[in-house]
């Protein structure tokens, strides 16, 4: 009569329990060894008791088999997450291929091309497509020109109030000219006794617009012979 299977669970029993472990020991420290024996491998093995007693069994040294196993454990976690790794850069490339594929597909049919599968669903969204790129660039467009503008605007602004500026330094430089002039030329009629009209030579002539908030013309006369300009009028009969 064979023995019945015995059902792979915590023995309730503590000695039946006891029992067990002692003869499940022994067979596995003896199965270890003749593993180690039969097939030259190395072998290592730890046991803890319920009550935390300690038995182990090594082919050769405990301490060279635990270094090995981390030393493996080590490798081979490298090796799985480099697999991990590669496995994971390959899923990126397959993405971006199909990505790359979809974008150079739909570049062609916004080009026109490649219609010919298309229905009018596709076709009448290609077309939505195209009118909103096309509405989106007329308004960059006009905001481009219109910053344009803007600046051009503000330039003539700064040019006409350097023109202003420039007119008035002009203007200041004609009359102390005149001031010089008259006192140079007032100075000589005193020491001759007789009137002396002024060359226009060392005058400034200045034009300037009608209006004085437009761009001003500045221009230096060339001097003129043939006239003369009396400052003031003096009593030469004193």
């Amino acid at each position: 009569m064979g023995r019945g299977k015995i059902a792979i669970r915590r023995i309730e029993d503590s000695t039946s329990r006891q029992v067990t472990f002692s003869k499940r020991r022994k067979g596995l420290m003896k199965k270890a060894k003749e593993l180690a024996i039969l097939c030259d491998a190395e072998v290592g093995l730890v046991v803890f008791s319920s009550t935390a007693k300690l038995y182990d069994f090594a082919s050769t040294s405990l301490k060279s088999v635990i270094e090995r196993y981390n030393k493996a454990k080590e490798e081979q976690q490298q090796v799985s997450n480099l697999t991990s790794e590669v496995q994971f850069w390959q899923k990126e490339v397959a993405i971006l291929r199909q990505k790359l594929h979809t974008l150079q597909e739909t570049h062609r049919q916004l080009m026109g091309e490649q219609l010919s599968g298309l229905g009018i669903k596709d076709l009448q969204s290609l077309e939505n497509q195209l009118e909103n790129s096309l509405r989106g660039i007329r308004i960059k467009k006009e905001q481009v020109l219109t910053g344009e503008i803007d600046e051009l605007r503000r330039k003539g602004t700064l040019m006409h109030e350097d023109n202003v500026e420039l007119y008035k330094k002009v203007d200041l430089m004609g009359q102390e000219n005149l001031e010089l002039y008259e006192q140079a030329y007032g100075r000589r009629e005193r020491d001759h006794g007789a009137e002396t009209t002024p060359s226009s030579s060392t005058l400034f002539s200045l034009t300037m617009g009608e209006n004085s908030h437009n761009p001003t013309s500045l221009q230096l006369s060339q001097p003129d012979q043939h006239f003369y300009y009396k400052a003031t009028t003096h009593n030469t009969s004193t």
